[in-house]
């Protein structure tokens, strides 16, 4: 059996970033950026007020000014909301009433907030005083956005490989780009495969249980920036496994992803499909749960097969799907954090790589992990209520209560 560490380069060795492809922006959330992102502008364009007040030459809020101005009332030439471009230049002793956002006007090179003022009426609609009064010493830029600021002319602000987030898109829009140009979405051809599989609507029958993967799979596919084409259920022949096999030849997927069959039941036709239609790297790897996972082509199309289990198929797709989809999606800033924690019970393992379904509890700085439920294979409520795998090493049998090891965060 391969380790994991080398199954998965195996799998990865055979997969390179999609093409890509220019969206609108109002399409753009969660796709994976296939440029770095700069701007010819600094940002802010021009010096602003952080807040609502008056724009004001800070030299006359010194304490000597205050004294000969008599409380230090200045008279106020202007009124600047947001968006308008000033037309007036401070001279001594001049202010304008300034709304937050809005352009300094030339000679101003502070702002005092309207509450360090005599100036109390704030309703909307309430025009600009005559004068304006204030004790409070003003330093030279103070309350004033710069131009320049938050980005320079020529910054590289977003990076190729990297998501886009809300926050992203907002600063794209501020930048004036409307298409953007990002890799193209991976999309895999999913299938379950086992007679015993029912629609989830369906009603219980004696030895049925109802298909899971389909749907843990579709999501996980998802949440890792994929699209699913949903091939169904295979029944335990060769020709309805053949079938759908086919079907995800005619369509324009990166591959084909499975759960059962791929095991050595006699009733377990997915990889003898794939042998005979294509070629099998493994189909086994030295870890638990999983072991039965298949690696190979079918015709010119690769394919991964995990094992039936819910849990198993889970925890391969975390290992070995996920880490492919990050890969053909071109994604930097993806993939599962991993964190050290320690086991607050002692935990048994049977010597292969084991990933054991878990809670993690901080307290006073310190991570603790407790096993969530038995480790059985069919128990996905117990992966229900894990937020993360710990990662028993291969060759390790036995961690002590205490022991620091290595969790997979979900």
């Amino acid at each position: 059996m391969l380790s994991v560490t080398e199954a998965r380069e195996r799998i990865l060795s055979h997969f390179q970033t999609t093409a890509t492809e220019v969206i609108s922006l109002a399409a753009c959330a969660n796709r994976i950026l296939a440029v770095d992102i700069s701007t010819a502008y600094d940002f802010p364009l021009f010096d602003n007020s952080a807040m609502d007040g008056f724009a004001i030459r800070a030299e006359d809020t010194s304490p000597v000014t205050l004294r000969q101005a008599q409380g230090g009332a200045l008279r106020v030439v202007a009124d600047i909301p947001a968006g308008s471009t000033p037309s007036v230049t401070l001279q001594p002793g001049e202010a304008a009433r300034i709304m937050t956002g809005a352009q300094l006007p030339a000679g101003a090179n502070a702002v005092i907030p309207v509450e360090d003022t005599d100036f109390h009426n704030r309703e909307a609609g309430t025009s600009a005083p005559k004068t304006v009064s204030f004790t409070k010493v003003i330093e030279a830029g103070e309350n004033v956005r710069p131009r320049g600021m938050d980005i320079r002319a020529g910054e590289v602000v977003l990076k190729k490989g990297q998501t886009l987030k809300p926050q992203g898109l907002g600063l794209l829009a501020m930048l004036g780009i409307s298409n953007v140009q990002v890799y193209k979405k991976p999309r895999v051809a999913l299938l379950s495969s086992g007679d015993e599989l029912l629609e989830v609507d369906a009603p219980l029958e004696s030895g049925k249980i109802r298909d899971s993967n389909s749907y843990t799979l579709a999501a996980s596919i998802e949440s890792a920036g994929g699209e699913v084409l949903r091939l169904g259920v295979a029944k335990d022949t060769r020709e309805s496994v053949e079938e759908l096999f086919q079907k995800a030849l005619r369509e324009d997927v990166d591959f084909i992803l499975s759960s059962a069959g791929v095991s050595v039941g006699a009733f377990d036709y997915v990889k003898e499909v794939v042998e005979a239609n294509g070629s099998l790297n493994f189909w086994r790897v030295n870890m638990r749960p999983g072991k039965p996972l298949a690696f190979g082509k079918y015709f010119d199309r690769q394919f991964i097969g995990l094992p039936g289990n819910p849990v198993s198929a889970f925890v391969g797709f975390e290992v070995f799907v996920r880490p492919v989809l990050e890969r053909l999606s071109g994604q930097l800033d993806g993939g599962r954090r991993r964190v050290k924690v320690r086991s607050v019970e002692e935990v048994e393992s049977d010597g292969r790589e084991s990933y054991l379904r878990a809670k993690i509890h901080e307290k006073n700085g310190v991570l603790s992990a407790r096993l969530t439920g038995h480790q059985g294979s069919g128990n996905l409520l117990s992966l229900v209520q894990a937020d993360a795998l710990l990662i028993i090493p291969a060759g390790v049998k036995c961690v002590p209560a205490g022991q620091e090891i290595e969790a997979l965060l979900l």
